[in-house]
């Protein structure tokens, strides 16, 4: 069958401002500019990797940060999603009815990032093992035997490592917001976030806060150079760092654009002077600083055991630091030495193509990809054929970073090997632009194209430009030109759309309400096409898929309420109601 080429549609894919993992570590959820949400199953085949879901939030409502926690004692095993905005509101997002409901309206000052608090209560110990699944991973299976690198080549107890699971009852989550305080407040069973206490108000902006692992502790990071230290029972302030003291800034120059708290008692520090710093939490001493960056430094993750930690930024790096132990003092056994803890560089990859936002660490649960029977056969030459290395260490249960940003992609890497492998791409096309096309239609046989775009349809015709001289399986191409064009409704986000075959009826849902549209050709000296709205059943939900039926005489809706409604154009009134 011959291919046909055309560059006309306008394909322009929002960035992911935000990531976050499931309560399991099965999922990632992935926020974009335009107000969408996307939630990817973690697999550890590179068929499984695709996207479960999209749902379609304010576009006009810009993402800041994302959490996602445990349900409690009921809910989903994945747990409870929510999202900051810029505008001051925090948004809970229901996976099943695939809606973003406000769980807090807008405290007046933007929200610049969330973390919750790990609960203290009804702890359960947790051994580890070849089946788990969660923050406790086992990685012997993955590792080659014949490693030589020696900087990532231990185990480092991400095997066999106790861990410490929780039964949740209300969990705190702290907000840092852009008036100088961080606000805490309850996540209950109930629509709405319970306000429990706001910290004193500082200098400058707070953009950035952590929990300390045992939840007593809260740090939080400023646009003044400053990171303080909070009792988060009493909301008192213990201590504060001056992170830009002897750096390449400091003051009003120096933002703290986010914060890591390890199990171990170390805080990690990321500034937008490109400086990765590793302090002891007790205490608020510098134990080691790195700028290996060359822009800001925009988020953290650390590997399951905290012994890895990984940070990115505008410069599109993803760097990784080591834990690494060192013993001070005599060693001839009559006295005892120190062992001092040391974060090393270890090596970067540069994936991305512009800045990197965000960065989370998930785990594979789902199925493996069968391997092929037939081993393929490499032709010799030149140039290395390209490897792909993504199944040599991407097996269940073992863990993987995920990094997301203006380039609009996703990327996985192995988080125990990780420079020793390359990075696997998950979404080579994020956000396809939907189009549908349709042959032979009422108005001369024409082709025609319907493309949706987020507040508007456009309806092109297409005619094929044969390609006479070559005989290659490319037909040549074909160019279109544009007929009508249909803008929603007060700009409002456009879920699905549809066209029927003969391509006189064509329909979308936004999410108030769908539309149904005809489309005729005028005469002449009535203009070139004519576009009548058709009326639906007023009762009938938005819709998030719809189709017409084969003959163009029924529109099929899958509606907002998990109901299927069958239309017909004959009658204002559902035909069938499933």
């Amino acid at each position: 069958m011959p291919i046909y080429r055309n560059s006309s549609i306008d394909w322009k894919p929002s960035p992911v401002v935000a990531l976050a993992t499931s309560a399991d570590d099965s999922q990632v959820a992935a926020a974009r500019e335009d107000g969408s949400l996307e939630i990817w199953l973690v697999s550890p085949g590179t068929s499984g990797w695709h996207c479960q879901l999209t749902v379609h939030g304010d576009p006009k409502s810009r993402i800041s940060s994302l959490v996602w926690c445990h349900a409690g004692k009921m809910g989903l095993p994945g747990g409870r999603l929510f999202s900051s905005s810029i505008d001051g509101s925090v948004s809970e997002w229901d996976l099943y009815d695939l809606k973003q409901k406000i769980v807090l309206q807008s405290i007046d000052f933007s929200i610049w990032q969330m973390a919750v608090a790990p609960s203290n209560s009804s702890l359960m110990h947790a051994v580890t093992n070849s089946d788990h699944i969660g923050n406790g991973y086992l990685n012997d299976k993955s590792n080659d035997s014949d490693d030589h690198e020696t900087s990532e080549s231990e185990n480092d107890s991400d095997s066999d490592e106790l861990h410490e699971q929780s039964v949740v009852e209300d969990r705190r989550v702290a907000l840092a917001c852009d008036d100088g305080c961080v606000r805490i407040y309850r996540i209950t069973d109930s629509d709405e976030l319970i306000y429990h206490r706001s910290l004193p108000r500082v200098s400058g902006r707070v953009l950035s806060v952590t929990w300390s692992a045992d939840g007593n502790m809260l740090y939080s990071g400023s646009s003044d150079g400053y990171i303080r230290s909070w009792d988060a029972k009493l909301g008192y302030e213990i201590y504060r760092i001056t992170v830009g003291l002897g750096g390449l800034g400091s003051g009003p120059e120096l933002c703290i654009w986010s914060l890591l708290s390890l199990r171990c008692g170390t805080l990690v520090s990321a500034d937008s002077t490109g400086s990765v710093q590793f302090w002891d939490s007790r205490h608020g001493t510098l134990l080691q600083a790195h700028s290996f960056h060359k822009g800001d430094v925009n988020a953290l993750a650390a590997a399951p055991s905290h012994n890895r930690v990984f940070s990115t930024g505008s410069d599109g790096q993803v760097i990784l630091y080591k834990a690494s132990c060192e013993s001070i003092g005599p060693n001839d056994g009559l006295s005892s030495s120190e062992v001092i803890k040391k974060w090393i560089y270890v090596g970067s990859v540069r994936a991305h193509t512009h800045d990197v936002r965000a960065l989370t660490v998930a785990v594979p649960i789902s199925r493996e990809d069968p391997l092929p029977e037939d081993k393929v056969k490499r032709s010799r030459g030149r140039e290395k054929p390209i490897d792909f290395s993504y199944h040599k260490w991407a097996h269940l249960g073992v863990p993987m970073l995920i990094s997301a940003g203006d380039d609009t992609k996703l990327f996985a890497y192995c988080a125990n090997e990780f420079t020793k492998f390359s990075p696997h791409e998950i979404c080579p096309a994020p956000q396809r632009v939907p189009i549908h096309l349709v042959h032979n239609t009422i108005f001369s046989h024409t082709s025609l194209l319907l493309v949706q775009y987020s507040c508007r349809l456009d309806i092109l015709s297409v005619r094929l430009e044969n390609n006479v001289e070559s005989r290659s399986s490319s037909g040549g191409h074909a160019s279109t030109s544009l007929l009508v064009q249909v803008k929603s409704k007060a700009s409002r986000k456009i879920i699905c759309s549809t066209i029927s075959n003969s391509g006189m009826l064509f329909a979308y849902s936004d999410h108030v309400k769908p539309s149904l549209f005809e489309l005729k050709k005028g005469k002449v000296g009535q203009g070139e096409w004519i576009i009548n709205k058709r009326q639906l059943p007023r009762k009938l939900q938005f819709a998030h898929s719809m189709i017409f039926s084969y003959d163009s005489s029924q529109l099929i809706i899958a509606g907002h309420d998990r109901r299927i409604y069958v239309s017909m154009f004959s009658l204002i009134e559902f035909h069938f109601l499933f």
